[in-house]
């Protein structure tokens, strides 16, 4: 699987971006949330999912985790695909969508082109337990501060800590100071475990 690509930004619009890494162009579908989180520029990070479909393999690329879950998330559902996934995150921030499924709001949902009120409920339902239990990270933050803080994360859960309690001790940390390495986040969020 390909977990993010990192290159020269080639062509940006509103619905995919073209990132050439090593010569060859990848085109990753984007949600409008990630267009505005993409800064200007030649340099560019995405995390990636890739999707393998009856008729096409797409490749489909988040500004932060907290994106990439929640879409993760809403083509695990019955009758939402990918296109509809992105519409969704397009339709708000990770922050709205979280609230959207733990409050029940299934009229959030019915805004969204291509959702009816069936899949509203059936998002709600399959998702808010999933959310909850997860308690996804919905800072947005670049990828590049995301993927210390994911890095640190992995490290302390193989270190035998629980998600939640690495992911605190990691939040309270990074509330005070954004530009920890790997190494110094992981000695202090010891300390404090």
């Amino acid at each position: 699987m390909i977990a993010h690509i990192n290159g020269r930004l080639v062509e940006k619009t509103p619905t995919y971006v073209v990132i050439e890494c090593n010569g060859v162009g990848y085109q990753l579908n984007i949600s409008l949330n990630t267009y505005s989180q993409i800064p200007e520029g030649e340099a560019c990070k995405l995390l990636t999912q890739f999707v393998v479909r009856e008729d096409a393999q797409l490749l489909y690329g988040f500004s932060s985790m907290a994106e990439k879950r929640l879409f993760q998330l809403l083509i695990s559902v019955s009758g939402v695909g990918a296109a509809t996934a992105l519409m969704v995150l397009s339709a708000g921030d990770p922050t709205e969508i979280q609230e959207a499924i733990l409050s029940g709001n299934a009229a959030w949902f019915k805004a969204v082109k291509g959702i009816g009120p069936k899949s509203a409920q059936r998002i709600i339902i399959d998702l808010k337990d999933k959310v909850a239990k997860e308690n996804i990270d919905l800072e947005i933050s670049s990828p590049q501060d995301n993927t210390v803080k994911e890095e640190a994360l992995s490290a302390l859960v193989m270190l035998g800590f629980s998600k939640n309690q690495a992911e605190n001790a990691l939040k309270k940390l990074l509330k005070s100071k954004s530009d920890y390495s790997v190494e110094e986040l992981i000695k202090y969020a010891l300390k404090g475990l």
